[in-house]
């Protein structure tokens, strides 16, 4: 009878910890939905204390941790330059940091010494039109894992179903509510120093390789609305998700459309066309060739075609006089009657 018992704590024991799990996991936003959409972004232009880093994209909760105990009553900030699919999860580029102030305030002084009493920098992120944007609640610390597997497949479909080239993804970490966006104008704007920095160390790497291809395609970083033949380059920063990625966002980033700093290319471009000239000069003669054959076969056909006229004109003539006698025959038989 005192087995049965404590067999019975351990059933009740077991269906109350599943209760409280499954709870728990429910509060912190397992089933809430996800709503994607386009338009005006949570935040406006913002002024951030950042941290640039290097490296996989799970390994970022400790700089979000230096961030909050600088200032714990902040709102947190990341965002994900590198899609971990496409590039080396040790080599993705990522920024951490705190919201220091939004709009047209400016940010504390005692408070932006602070931060860069313990190596952050600041940097001043702009306002856009449009992005694509999402939330997920943030309740528990358990939203912070949840976040990333429930938004990153809906946010992925919904910018490849319709083909917006938008980068990179944003974060925003408030106290109830973790807000993603991913501008759709003025992308590299975006950029830190750091990040410019190595998309310039990318590209004249890129330029020296005798197998890169030359054509190049993306979107305007300056336009209002970008809109490619593209896909979400970003997916959960700790899985990869099985989806298709734009050829405008192929390889790392589409950096290189929106950047001016390839000037290698130009100089590659100006020896290739010296090239192809000398190839056309060299090949001159044999289509002078081809064109003075086209020219005379042309007036070939054209004289033949004036002799063919030449010979059907005396033939309507010999035919246009017998008709005309035929008539005058019938005619004599009619006036002989009235007579």
């Amino acid at each position: 009878m005192s087995d049965f018992i404590l067999l019975l704590l351990i059933v009740v024991l077991l269906v109350c910890l599943v209760v409280t799990v499954g709870g728990l996991l429910v509060y912190s936003g397992l089933l809430s939905d996800v709503v994607v959409k386009t338009g005006p972004p949570p935040i406006r232009n913002v002024t951030v204390a950042y941290k640039f880093k290097e490296g996989s994209y799970k390994d970022c909760g400790a700089a979000f941790t230096e961030s909050c105990s600088v200032g714990p009553k902040l709102d947190s900030i990341g965002v994900y330059y590198d899609d971990p699919r496409q590039r080396p999860p040790e080599s993705c580029r990522y920024v951490v940091g705190s919201v220091l102030c939004e709009g047209e305030e400016k940010p504390d002084e005692d408070l932006l010494k602070l931060y860069e009493k313990f190596g952050f920098k600041v940097f001043s992120l702009p306002e856009v039109s449009h992005a694509v944007t999402t939330s997920f609640p943030c309740t528990t610390h358990l939203s912070h894992v949840l976040g990333p597997y429930r938004v990153y497949p809906q946010l992925t479909s919904y910018i490849e179903e319709r083909k917006l080239c938008a980068f990179p993804v944003i974060e925003i970490y408030r106290s109830d509510v973790i807000n993603y966006m991913v501008p759709l104008s003025r992308q590299t704007d975006f950029f830190v120093p750091e990040m410019k920095d190595e998309v310039k160390s990318d590209v004249k790497e890129e330029d020296s390789d005798e197998d890169r291809g030359t054509d190049i395609t993306g979107a305007d970083s300056h336009s209002d609305v970008s809109s490619v033949s593209g896909g979400m380059p970003w997916d959960s920063r700790e899985t990869s998700l099985a989806a298709s990625t734009a050829a405008s966002l192929a390889s790392s980033l589409p950096l290189r459309d929106v950047m001016d700093t390839n000037e290698d290319i130009k100089h590659r471009d100006h020896s290739d066309r010296g090239s192809n000239d000398s190839v056309g000069s060299g090949s001159s003669f044999e289509e002078l060739d081809m064109d003075q054959e086209e020219q005379e076969q042309e007036q070939e056909e054209v004289e033949e075609k004036e002799d063919e006229k030449e010979e059907e004109v005396p033939k309507g003539e010999d035919e246009g006089r017998e008709a005309a006698e035929l008539v005058a025959e019938k005619k004599e038989p009619l006036g002989d009657g009235d007579e």
